[in-house]
């Protein structure tokens, strides 16, 4: 993935829409994620747009005023839709100029605004007053596990004396998810109902899952697919990536470690994934990439089609990711949430570029829209953990909560709540928003 820094990266850029100026705030000029919305109580379809502080830019509404042309027309067009597949099958060239004129129209000088303030009441919609959807029509997920501290931690559960399979440290990890049961941050998450078999017990049981969990995941889109049985060479597959978001790929452990053998996730997994509404392009994140950081010296070499040095010296991204817990009692007596854990993306073992890379490299063809997950993000650190299998070490070790309140997997009613930003001296700080989801009780079994 090339460095693609650029004039919509400078530090001092501000916009007309005075809330995006904020320091704290996670949709600066500089970042510009897009997503799909449509206005509350309005018979409406959805539509493309882009956050820009507490608003959204409504590309459609910036198409009938005229003010896309040229290769950003192009790409504009293609977000005059309900989801985001048709641009991200456009591929980086018009990514880029789409974005660079979404900055344009939006910066303190824009000649646009500047000639006619009106404007803004006619392509703004307010965050406040709109309701976020699935960003894209998600044709395949495919779930990785690829930090070797989530690895080694939930193996050490399992076989202590030797936590890491021989394979981890030589090929990206994965597997296929269901990409029906994905579903956008707000939703409201059933516990699922399975088979789990209790300890000291003989014979399993079907009811509701006891030991319900969160992992705290990134997210990429496919962007421009590949051809069936034509690898995506690595050199190249940041061209195949739109962007990012945050994902939440709840998990039955009970479920989980019952059916988990011989053949891996199943319905331990498949029953929910919430993923952030707003997807952050790989071209905003161009400043926050850095160098691999988890492996050493002693590490095999990941083999030549997993290797670029491009990819060794930029294929991390510096993403800082929290985990927020609010219970029932909580929000019934207006106490805020409280953090779990702060991880940091650049500590995964595997980059995206390898996982994609990977995943081609038998002749799997990969389409726009499609979605691909990072696994649990953890760090070496207990407090940078990126589930409650591992901040509880599996219920051994529970977790007190600022209210007293007790925890060693999540309970009905528990809301979870995930959110990332990057920042860097001398760049603006910027972010992804939330991924956010509330445990409801299980249905009668």
């Amino acid at each position: 993935m090339t460095d693609t820094i650029n004039e919509t990266h400078g530090p001092h850029l501000r916009s007309w829409v005075e809330s995006a100026n904020t320091p704290e705030g996670d949709f600066p000029i500089q970042n510009l994620p897009f997503g799909v919305f449509r206005r509350r109580g309005k018979n409406e379809s959805p539509r493309v747009g882009v956050a820009i502080g507490d608003q959204i830019l409504d590309i459609s509404a910036g198409v009938r005023e005229g003010l896309f042309n040229g290769a950003s027309g192009e790409a504009a067009n293609a977000c005059v839709s309900d989801s985001l597949d048709a641009l991200m099958a456009l591929g980086p060239r018009l990514w880029s100029a789409l974005r660079k004129r979404v900055s344009e129209i939006l910066r303190t000088n824009s000649r646009d605004y500047e000639r006619n303030p009106a404007l803004a009441a006619r392509i703004l919609v307010p965050m406040a007053e709109a309701e976020l959807l699935l960003p894209a029509v998600i044709g395949d997920y495919t779930d990785f596990y690829a930090s070797i501290h989530h690895a080694t931690n939930v193996g050490s559960m399992i076989r202590p004396e030797n936590p890491l399979l021989p394979n981890y440290k030589h090929i990206p990890i994965g597997y296929h998810g269901r990409s029906s049961s994905i579903v956008v941050s707000g939703t409201q998450v059933r516990r699922p109902n399975g088979q789990m078999l209790q300890e000291q017990s003989e014979t399993p049981r079907f009811g509701p899952c006891k030991l319900l969990d969160y992992e705290l995941e990134i997210g990429f889109f496919v962007g421009q697919g590949n051809t069936l049985g034509e690898p995506i060479p690595i050199a190249k597959a940041g061209n195949h990536i739109f962007g990012f978001c945050i994902v939440n790929d709840w998990s039955a452990r009970d479920m989980q470690k019952w059916e988990y053998q011989p053949l891996g996730p199943f319905l331990g997994k498949n029953f929910a994934t919430t993923v952030s509404s707003w997807v952050v392009t790989l071209e905003a994140l161009a400043p926050f990439r850095v160098p691999m950081f988890a492996r050493s010296e002693q590490d095999p070499k990941p083999l030549p089609y997993l290797t670029s040095h491009d990819d060794q010296q930029n294929g991390a991204i510096d993403i800082t990711l929290e985990v927020y817990l609010s219970t029932q009692k909580m929000r019934d007596r207006g106490i805020h949430p409280g953090r779990l854990s702060r991880g940091n993306f650049r500590e995964m073992y595997w980059t995206v570029a390898q996982m994609l890379t990977h995943h081609t490299s038998n002749g799997c063809n990969l389409r726009p829209g499609d979605l691909m997950a990072s696994g649990t993000v953890s760090g070496a650190a207990n407090d940078s953990y990126g589930c409650m299998l591992e901040l509880t070490w599996r219920g051994t070790k529970p977790v007190q909560l600022s209210n007293g309140e007790i925890r060693r997997f999540l309970e009905d009613g528990d809301e979870v709540t995930m959110r990332g930003f990057c920042e860097r001296e001398g760049y603006m700080r910027i972010g992804f928003g939330e991924c956010r989801g509330v445990v409801l009780p299980a249905l009668a079994s």
